[in-house]
Order: C-alpha cells, then sequence, then structure tokens
C-alpha cells in the first residue's frame, strides 16, 4: 500500500483502540474504592475532599479536588490511581475535548473531579469516546492543521497532539495497572477478586 493511501486518522486511533481494548480495559475492570485512594508511600498525591489537602494546590471542582503543585517538586510526588486516573480524565482528556471537539470545560462544573473508582472509570469511558469521535471528525486533512494558541506548541499539527495524547493514556493507565498489582500482592486480605 502506497503510504498517501493510508488511512492516517484510522492508524492513529487505532494506536490506542487496540491497546484500549486488548490491554487496559479488562484490567481496570472491578477497580475498588480502597485501590483507587491506596497509597503505598506517604504523603502521596491523591484525590481528596475540599479543604482536606496539603499540597500548595488543590485544583478542581465540586466536593473533591486534586493534589498538585507549580512548580512540580523534585522529586516528583508519588501519585495514586485516584490521581493519575483524574490527570487523564481532567488534565490531559476533557481539556483537549473542549478544547478542540467542543465539549464543556470541566473544571468549572461541580464532580468534575472524580470521587470513586466507578466515577472515575465512567468518566474515563466517557472523555475516551467524545476524544475518538473528536479525532474521527477531524478526518485525515484535520489531522495536517496546527493546534493553535490552545495549546503549549501551537505550530504543530494535529497528528502530533493526537500521539501525545495516546502516549499520555499509555503512559499513566500503564501505571494505573502496575498499581493494581502491587495492591493485590501487597494487601491481599482485603481484596479477594483475582485478575
Amino acid at each position: 500500500m502506497d503510504a498517501d493511501e493510508l488511512d492516517w486518522n484510522r492508524t492513529l486511533r487505532e494506536q490506542w483502540e487496540v491497546h484500549w481494548k486488548h490491554q487496559l480495559r479488562a484490567r481496570l475492570e472491578g477497580l475498588t474504592d480502597d485501590e483507587y485512594f491506596w497509597s503505598p508511600v506517604p504523603d502521596a498525591w491523591t484525590v481528596r475532599p475540599r479543604g482536606s489537602s496539603t499540597a500548595p494546590i488543590q485544583a478542581g471542582a465540586g466536593d473533591f479536588t486534586i493534589d498538585f503543585a507549580f512548580p512540580q517538586p523534585v522529586p516528583a510526588a508519588f501519585t495514586t490511581i485516584a490521581w493519575r486516573l483524574g490527570h487523564v480524565i481532567v488534565g490531559v482528556l476533557a481539556a483537549r475535548n473542549a478544547a478542540h471537539f467542543g465539549a464543556p470545560r470541566r473544571r468549572t462544573r461541580p464532580g468534575s473531579t472524580p470521587a470513586s473508582a466507578a466515577t472515575a472509570l465512567d468518566q474515563l469511558e466517557t472523555q475516551l469516546d467524545i476524544w475518538l469521535a473528536g479525532v474521527r471528525g477531524v478526518g485525515d486533512a484535520g489531522l495536517r492543521v496546527p493546534v493553535g494558541a490552545k495549546e503549549p506548541f501551537p505550530e504543530v499539527p494535529m497528528a502530533d497532539l493526537v500521539l501525545h495524547i495516546h502516549r499520555e493514556l499509555i503512559h499513566h493507565l500503564s501505571e494505573v495497572c502496575l498499581l493494581r498489582d502491587l495492591y493485590l500482592h501487597t494487601k491481599p486480605a482485603t481484596n479477594g477478586a483475582t485478575r
């Protein structure tokens, strides 16, 4: 097949969709609130009830916020599953869905920081659906258009942003899977589920 005939939009979407369907989605099934908030180290960044964090920044709307600092501390803070999912849902997907595909801005809506594992997984699925529909909607031609001032590097084409978002998703959700494995092997008495 000639590279000019390749459906680049489909290829970029499949980069994520195959990973999601065959590696990640099943690994997130059955995520409990205990796992979601569990921290294997003291003072990890997480999602907390509003006003209970000691982090320099408590970001988000609603009854729960996510710990943050700018600039980030060195070494970087360890983050829980709750933090990682919150980051992916709000900071990676929802921000781009709003900026590029007309979705509502999540930080201004109550409940935008997921306060439970079930809520986080529902929000993740919703944001992923919006993302993939948005990417599909730009077609091949839209992948070549610069992302503009809504991104830190306005001159890069949308294809670069798609690749970046997919790397972020694969990276952070793989970390979530690793934390689930660690939880399973260090707290077996509180988790009867097997994966």
